[in-house]
């Protein structure tokens, strides 16, 4: 399997995306911060200084699906037909679980897009906690649904 983000020559280049089929696209992806209990209370009882943070959390996801062709040089700008993201507070971790999905209807897949709405999502719950925790970690980040287009479905689920 060749990489479709080089030419012959070896170069970085955007994929020529043209004579693809316009089809329905989704992707999930997910991740999750982990964080001591006493941090996880916070988000629990609505007590951040930042204020909520779930909430916040979700918006950024929400801008980080829309944003990824800024951040991420080779994707395409997709026009977006939805992003949500779940982010369910979890004591077994402990900390936040993240999920989202991206729909399209388009040339191209939106699993990145996925991807950064949850990495923006987890950021931002980091960043609404640091001052009570820096020891925070995020992990998992993973696509574990892609469909549409022509190499078809993926699944982890």
């Amino acid at each position: 399997m060749s990489l479709t983000h080089f030419n012959a020559d070896g170069q970085a280049h955007m994929v020529d995306v043209s004579d693809k089929a316009v089809t329905a696209r989704i992707a999930t992806a997910q991740g999750h911060v982990i964080m001591r209990f006493e941090t996880l209370a916070h988000v629990l009882e609505g007590t951040a200084k930042k204020g909520d943070v779930l909430g916040i959390a979700r918006i950024a996801g929400i801008q980080a699906a829309k944003k990824t062709a800024d951040l991420i040089p080779l994707c395409h700008p997709l026009p977006i037909t939805k992003v949500s993201l779940d982010l369910q507070p979890d004591p077994a971790l402990p900390g936040v679980r993240v999920r989202a999905t991206v729909k399209t209807t388009g040339q191209t897949g939106v699993e990145m897009e996925a991807l950064t709405a949850v990495s923006g999502a987890c950021l931002t719950i980091y960043d609404m906690l640091k001052a009570v925790e820096k020891s925070m970690q995020i992990g998992g980040i993973q696509v574990t649904l892609k469909d549409g287009g022509k190499s078809g479905r993926y699944t982890t689920e």
